[in-house]
């Protein structure tokens, strides 16, 4: 018979995994004992002892620097998801022992204009639910993030999760009234041959739009100096500051309209021609294979879909 591990030595103490887990996430001992308000020696001393029981060299360490071995890599990985599910779960006893606790990932923008509004509906209807909400702008590692769900723009596909459709979106080219008169021009081929002239504003996570919003009107611009053109203009990472810049009159940006509503409507923004870009992207909730069947998510994914 294989003799396997005493129990005990397969369960290394919080502390342990803690120090390992912040130094493996800051590589670097004194980042990781200022976060955990411990000393650069009680965590070298901690993890010391956790390489001593598991009997494997977790990290190589060069003067001041240290590096996971490979082995180190994926047991971080595995020690970070645990203690992320250790943490959600003492929040959830501590705050609402008859509830749960919903960490939502959302986009910032969709988040502050699209779901806060509606959100004090679902809380009124799940009144023992706490919602927590982290900023995220493009997919990410949910094994890596204490996050049950996230509300994503783009295809149906994230790795290991469920994507479930929300919506799709219009973006329209709009600016500020000062920078453009619709009556100036009498239609739109018009039109998109004075947007290609003008400053375009561009958001990071989707750097391709414009060009595909003149591709779906025809308008040329596969010569080099036309697509240079159409590059041209700021770059932002939020739709909130593009929206705000385009208020200020720095360009044109080509925003989705259910989102830039209030603007239309007290005229801050006006649109430039009503030729919405055409996506096959939408907007999805994005559940972790191992979160679907949490009371939770199955709780908001029902809520979105009646209100949806």
């Amino acid at each position: 018979m294989t003799n396997l591990p005493h129990s005990k030595r397969l369960l290394p103490s919080i502390s342990m995994l803690a120090a390992f887990d912040a130094a493996a996430r800051t590589g670097n001992f004194t980042t990781a004992a200022r976060e955990l308000a411990l000393t650069q020696g009680a965590i070298s001393r901690q993890i010391t002892a956790l390489e001593q029981q598991l009997a494997v060299s977790l990290f190589q360490r060069q003067k001041q620097k240290i590096n996971l071995t490979e082995a180190g890599k994926i047991y971080a990985k595995e020690v970070h998801s645990a203690l992320s599910h250790i943490r959600s779960a003492t929040l959830n006893i501590m705050t609402n022992p008859t509830g749960g606790v919903l960490n939502i990932a959302i986009l910032p923008m969709f988040g502050s204009r699209w779901l806060m509004p509606r959100l004090p509906d679902f809380l009124a209807k799940n009144p023992k639910i706490t919602i927590n909400t982290v900023s995220k702008l493009s997919p990410f590692d949910f094994s890596m993030e204490d996050v049950h769900c996230a509300i994503h723009f783009g295809k149906k596909s994230w790795p290991y999760a469920n994507c479930s459709f929300l919506m799709g979106e219009e973006s329209i080219p709009v600016c500020s009234p000062k920078l453009f008169s619709k009556a100036q021009f009498d239609n739109v081929e018009n039109i998109c041959a004075y947007l290609i002239e003008q400053p375009l504003l561009h958001i990071s996570t989707r750097p391709d739009d414009w060009q595909h919003w003149f591709a779906d009107h025809y308008i040329e611009i596969n010569s080099a100096s036309t697509q240079s053109k159409a590059k041209q203009g700021m770059h932002f990472e939020q739709f909130s500051i593009a929206t705000n810049a385009a208020i200020a009159g720095l360009g044109v940006a080509l925003l989705p309209k259910f989102l830039i509503q209030s603007e239309l409507d007290r005229g801050e923004l006006i649109s430039v021609c009503n030729k919405p870009l055409s996506t096959d992207s939408g907007y999805y909730l994005v559940t972790p294979n191992d979160k679907q069947h949490y009371a939770p998510v199955v709780a908001f994914k029902k809520w979105l879909e009646e209100i949806i």
